[in-house]
């Protein structure tokens, strides 16, 4: 079905207005984009407007990025999916099970304690009371927070989100590689996919073109979220991406252009089940399934002031990306283009 028709273009300018949305809206195929559409202000103070090229933080999003990495770093022969952390990395971890791979970390199987429990902890905010948040520079700014906890479960016993086991993986690059985890990311990742105008920007050094992200208060007003996420984001989350270039990701991706197709076909295999019955999870996205068939991959992003949403449909090769400097919209918006595709 072709996406482009004037009914889709009003029902999404209509909710988006409803919802009050702020960010962008990106949907493309194999032939081109099919629209792009900015909304509300990257800077409320100055009323400066989102554009289409304006750069979000994805908060969680950027988990994809790691799990490629890691995916090179296998293809290059360098680790495999089943190497122990235990025999990869120097750092102590006293409580750790020593039978925790990069596969169990990846899908989030590992039972490895988090730093940020969201079945546990309702707010971000609260981690950087007694962590200044402006001391989370580096991977290795996070281990105290969670190195020295008991272990949550078995390996490879359930899925669990976790936020630590992919603070690890980054570790486990940055030992591999001999870089720092954003370096690599940047070039062997978002060079070769051509995402131009995409980094790990800190928040006290943040490019133009950058939109700052807003957290409503309960009278209505508006702060800033600069106190309320790390510095610097890194393995687990914390990226800005222009919407794009995020597209590029996907089209790179999935044409063998990061990884090779076999290890393609490892990254897309749906490992272990959520708990909700339809969402699996594969190494660095959630895949959904109908009747045993594989209908989406998919992103998702949320830090205070920071939601996200991106999806890569197989059948149709359709992208979708959706960032946004507030808490919430893109998955209603999400919704209601599926409902076209």
């Amino acid at each position: 079905m072709k996406l482009k028709n004037i009914e889709l273009e009003t029902k999404l300018a209509e909710k988006a207005s409803e919802i009050d949305f702020s960010g962008v809206i990106h949907i493309e195929n194999r032939t081109g984009i099919i629209h792009t559409s900015a909304h509300g202000f990257s800077n409320r103070a100055e009323s400066i407007p989102n554009t289409t090229n304006t750069r979000f933080g994805i908060a969680s999003g950027c988990k994809l990025f790691t799990a490629i990495a890691i995916c090179q770093l296998v293809e290059r022969g360098s680790i495999s999916f089943y190497s122990k952390l235990s025999n990869l990395l120097d750092h102590s971890f006293p409580h750790f099970d020593e039978k925790v791979t990069v596969h169990h970390l990846l899908t989030h199987s590992s039972g490895v304690p988090d730093y940020f429990d969201e079945d546990v902890m309702a707010d971000f905010e609260e981690l950087w009371v007694k962590n200044p948040m402006y001391h989370m520079r580096q991977l290795e700014d996070f281990l105290p927070l969670f190195q020295s906890q008991q272990m949550k479960f078995n390996p490879g016993e359930k899925f669990h989100y976790n936020n630590a086991g992919y603070i690890v993986l980054g570790l486990i690059i940055e030992k591999v590689a001999g870089v720092p985890f954003t370096d690599y990311v940047e070039e062997h990742i978002f060079k070769p996919a051509q995402m131009k105008d995409s980094g790990y920007f800190a928040l006290d050094c943040l490019p133009a073109k950058t939109a700052l992200g807003y957290i409503e208060k309960e009278d209505g007003s508006w702060k800033t979220n600069n106190y309320s996420i790390p510095i610097k984001g890194g393995a687990d989350g914390g990226a800005y991406v222009t919407a794009s270039d995020m597209a590029k990701l996907w089209q790179s991706l999935m044409n063998g252009k990061l990884v090779c197709k076999e290890i393609l076909a490892t990254m897309t295999t749906p490992w272990i089940q959520s708990d909700n019955e339809t969402d699996w999870y594969g190494y660095g996205m959630w895949i959904e399934k109908a009747e045993d068939k594989i209908v989406k991959y998919h992103v998702m992003g949320y830090d205070p002031g920071v939601s996200f949403a991106s999806s890569y449909y197989p059948e149709s090769e359709i992208i979708i990306v959706i960032p946004s400097n507030k808490e919430r919209g893109p998955h209603k918006l999400m919704y209601l283009l599926e409902e076209y595709i």
